[in-house]
């Protein structure tokens, strides 16, 4: 469906994807109007560190960034060295010639990731509105509203210390079922959490559990600890639109199924929203062509931890630390290669999503709630 030039372009949400989406339209002449329904960027992460993951292509992500038209002016720490532990404890050091991944805070705070984006849109001249909390948009609109299920938590704490910067990841049922828990430690500010896949009614004996074990293996100090968390929902549509309007970000599921990565997904998903309208193409065709792959492998990755982690997974993280680049071999790791194509109908059936609606097939639907649909 084609756009005249004088319409405005509707956003549902104010994250990474719907910022960079909204960037993307303004730039090309389009008037653009973004509704959040919290009172600021960034509002449910609260000064959260997370990863900007830089492995899943060879271009270094801020390149990437930059090369899109993108804002790159955030604080980031790049992290080449870190330290993981097994599940008795030992130590496995990995390292890498290049940042592994791009450590940034999230929330509405100077210096974040949420805030430079929304600055960036701002000087553009797109209208963000707050507290906006919309049931309709009408094409053209793009929905980017966040998960709606959780498959996997992370929980924990933000807390201030006089620790050095780095991170930590430990790799123990006993403390995050399913997935790992991890330290970042950035600039006086640090986050510990368990990120967890599955028995979240126990997360409050996870929590600490995984707090006491950092205690111990890395003599982690925390000061003024507030707590704090977040859900991820991985899911591979058969289409991302929703009427004709895109879908995009973690609405539409795009998170790495394995470690919970979403930030380049969320980014690189609205660049193709935006381009989608603009051009008139189908936004399935064009996210699919991409990066359908990329996602079909972190399941069969996640398959295979799920299948090897309690008796693999020392083996797994000394043959890593040996790796003398760790991202170069995470990069191979997620590459589609044959093998894991013919895997990915076996994982499927494996993993669940927790999402459940149905998908919608109204003519010319305006609902923002509804996830996915037909692609016309």
């Amino acid at each position: 469906m084609s756009i005249q030039d004088n319409d405005t372009i509707q956003i549902a949400g104010a994250g990474p994807a719907g910022l960079v989406s909204a960037i993307t339209l303004v730039r090309a002449g389009k008037k653009v109007v973004v509704h959040e329904a919290k009172p600021n960027v960034g509002w449910r992460f609260k000064r959260d560190l997370q990863g900007l993951e830089n492995w899943t292509t060879k271009q270094d992500v801020l390149q990437e960034l930059d090369d899109m038209g993108i804002t790159t002016d955030f604080d980031y720490l790049p992290c080449k060295q870190g330290m993981t532990f097994d599940r008795t404890g030992h130590k496995h050091p990995i390292r890498s010639e290049f940042p592994i991944f791009y450590m940034v805070e999230r929330g509405p705070n100077v210096g974040s990731l949420d805030h430079a984006l929304l600055k960036q849109a701002q000087q553009l001249g797109v209208e963000v509105r707050f507290n906006s909390r919309v049931k309709q948009l009408p094409y053209p609109a793009i929905l980017a509203t966040g998960p709606k299920a959780a498959d996997a938590i992370a929980v924990g704490y933000h807390f201030e210390t006089d620790m050095e910067d780095g991170y930590w990841v430990i790799c123990d049922d006993e403390l995050a079922p399913g997935g790992y828990a991890y330290l970042l430690i950035w600039n006086g500010k640090g986050t510990v959490k368990s990120c967890m896949f599955n028995d979240f009614k126990h997360e409050q004996r996870y929590v600490q559990r995984t707090v006491t074990a950092f205690q111990r293996l890395v003599d982690l100090e925390m000061k003024k600890p507030v707590a704090h968390g977040g859900v991820g929902n991985f899911y591979i549509p058969t289409q991302i639109c929703s009427g004709n309007r895109p879908v995009i970000g973690e609405q539409a599921g795009f998170q790495d199924t394995l470690w919970g990565f979403g930030m380049r997904y969320a980014i690189n998903s609205g660049i193709l929203a935006a381009k989608s309208i603009l051009t008139g193409a189908k936004c399935s065709a064009m996210w699919f062509s991409k990066y359908k792959s990329l996602l079909e492998v972190s399941v069969v990755n996640r398959v295979l931890y799920n299948d090897f982690y309690h008796f693999g997974s020392k083996w797994f993280l000394k043959y890593v630390s040996r790796h003398p680049d760790v991202r170069h071999f995470l990069h191979r790791q997620y590459n589609p290669m044959f093998i894991k194509k013919l895997l990915y109908p076996w994982a499927k059936l494996r993993i669940k999503s927790l999402r459940n609606d149905s998908a919608c097939h109204h003519v010319d639907c305006e609902c923002v709630w509804c996830r996915m649909g037909s692609d016309r």
